[in-house]
């Protein structure tokens, strides 16, 4: 009998092992999705310069200024929002900004003087939009894996564009066969809509489900809340500013926004009007972009896994500077195939810079990087303002935008060379994901 049992036993065939997916997956979704929702702020502002220069009498450089409010506190919040998730969790703080943004966009409905368009949109919206901006996809992604850092930032940061692609088709129509009051209440129940998937289903720290970090070999506990937020962001920022890192990344990111955020997506739309071309084909046309940055973007955290992210940003920086330089002989009134291949080329390198700048920041600043890279990003939203209300009034001045062009493709060359100069760290001195701040400042000293 025992020797059927255990023939039978031999003939059975083993019972297939059941594949479990991670939830640290399931958060990094419920992540993309709400930078998604998010992201409808994001498509707006070029889309707005026309139409409240035509009812309003505004000047673009009066709107460009509201924009730059807005930009500007995108940046300059991400490093506080980088901390207060620390102290608060992540889904609080992302649930309130999403609320914030909603409030904002639906004030704008009811303005009537520019001051309130710097308030609602400048003031609230830069606010609500700064809590969700990069800062929150490097907590996630520090907090949730060990390895496939560089994808899984490379994928967040591409939801970004995602948003961009399915609000731009909408919101153009939207503003050209009715107003664009439509497309502000349209962003706030778009911000609104994400609140619950935030509240119910964005864990705080893997520790919450008692599973360990994606690639992680160890359980992690979750850390006590970190007291004194505002303070803990200063201090660190006091600590990188003695690192000579911390000014290449800071200067290189700061025109990644002048050239992206304050140049292309601000002012890409009426530089195109002025072309004649239809405001609905150039929101198209920046829809695009947003297509295949969602792959360069992907690209780039895959390269930054594999490859120096130091040279990926320099060959970034470098083919983004020599697109701008022809693009002023590309705008016309029809759509036409070289106009399509910029918007390829653009669009794969435009958030392309993320991934390796973050591995970057886990280099140099280990455990504090989030913040840090929360500040680098407030550099990028600062480059971003200036170019945002530069290029409104240079285009006032000149009656075009063709000095803007040129300017920011030669400051993207100046990027490309300040990439390859920062230093290395070492990985038995840190390496990425080492220590602290602290313990890089005593590593390398202060800048010189």
């Amino acid at each position: 009998m025992t020797q059927t049992t255990e023939a039978a036993a031999v003939r059975q065939p083993p019972k297939p092992t059941r594949v479990r997916v991670h939830r640290a997956w399931f958060v990094a979704a419920v992540t993309f999705v709400t930078i998604i929702g998010a992201a409808a702020f994001r498509s707006v502002p070029g889309l707005l310069i026309d139409p409240l220069h035509d009812e309003f009498d505004w000047s673009r450089g009066t709107i460009g200024a509201a924009v730059s409010v807005n930009l500007a506190l995108y940046g300059l919040t991400a490093p506080f929002a980088a901390a207060l998730m620390d102290r608060f969790g992540i889904r609080r703080v992302v649930a309130v900004a999403l609320t914030v943004i909603a409030a904002g966009s639906w004030l704008t409905v009811w303005m009537t003087a520019a001051w309130q368009l710097m308030l609602c949109w400048g003031l609230l919206v830069g606010l609500g939009s700064g809590s969700m901006a990069l800062a929150f996809a490097a907590t996630v992604t520090n907090r949730w894996f060990t390895a496939r850092r560089g994808l899984v930032s490379g994928i967040l940061t591409a939801a970004s564009a995602s948003g961009q692609l399915i609000f731009l088709p909408l919101l153009s129509w939207m503003i050209d066969r009715y107003d664009w009051r439509p497309a502000a209440v349209t962003v706030a129940l778009a911000a609104l809509a994400v609140v619950p998937f935030v509240w119910l289903l964005l864990h705080d720290h893997p520790a919450d489900v008692g599973q360990k970090p994606y690639g992680s070999a160890e359980f992690v506990p979750k850390p006590p809340p970190v007291r004194g937020a505002a303070r803990r962001a200063v201090t660190v920022l006091l600590s990188a500013v003695r690192t000579g890192p911390f000014w290449l990344l800071a200067g290189t990111f700061a025109i990644c926004g002048a050239s992206t955020n304050g140049l292309i997506q601000t002012h890409f739309i009426p530089a195109a009007h002025d072309a004649h071309m239809p405001v609905q084909a150039a929101a198209s046309l920046l829809a695009v972009i947003g297509v295949f940055d969602v792959v360069g973007t992907i690209a780039s955290g895959w390269f930054t896994d594999r490859f120096e992210p130091r040279r990926l940003l320099a060959v970034y920086y470098a083919l983004r500077g020599v697109s701008l330089m022809f693009l002023p002989l590309l705008l016309g009134p029809a759509v036409h195939p070289p106009m399509v291949f910029f918007i390829v080329f653009y669009g794969l390198d435009w958030v392309a810079t993320v991934p390796p700048t973050l591995a970057l920041c886990r280099e140099q600043y280990g455990e504090d990087s989030a913040i840090v890279f929360g500040w680098v990003l407030a550099s990028h939203q600062v480059g971003a303002a200036l170019v945002a209300f530069l290029g409104g009034v240079a285009r006032d001045a000149f009656g075009t935008y063709d000095v803007v062009w040129y300017a920011s493709g030669a400051l993207c060359a100046a990027a490309a060379l300040m990439a390859l100069v920062i230093r290395r760290t070492p990985a038995d001195a840190g390496g990425r994901g080492g220590g602290g701040l602290n313990r890089a400042v005593l590593r390398r000293g202060p800048a010189a």
